[in-house]
């Protein structure tokens, strides 16, 4: 078989086609593993913002909680300091 051009453009345009289907082939499974991969971190992505909302939780309880204990020591202080007003029995 003789190549002549038209020939030689077919057996190019048959090498490039071949070259982009290999090459998109590819893509596909790179496609099917960043899926998998993006569904991944938004589970993760999902369970941190759970455990920011939980430490948020508990931080406002240990604030009040703290407010609580602040209050209370005050009251303590001021009962200790108090002279006695009674006199024991003697």
């Amino acid at each position: 078989m003789i190549m002549t051009k038209k020939n030689m453009v077919v057996t190019r345009t048959l090498g490039v086609a071949l070259v982009a289907a290999l090459g998109l082939g590819g893509c596909a499974t790179y496609k099917d593993e960043f899926a998998t991969i993006n569904s991944r971190l938004d589970s993760l992505d999902t369970k941190v913002q759970g455990a920011a909302q939980s430490a948020e939780s508990a931080n406002q309880s240990a604030q009040q909680a703290n407010q609580r204990l602040d209050q209370i020591e005050s009251r303590v202080q001021r009962l200790e300091s108090v002279p006695a007003k009674r006199q024991p029995r003697g």
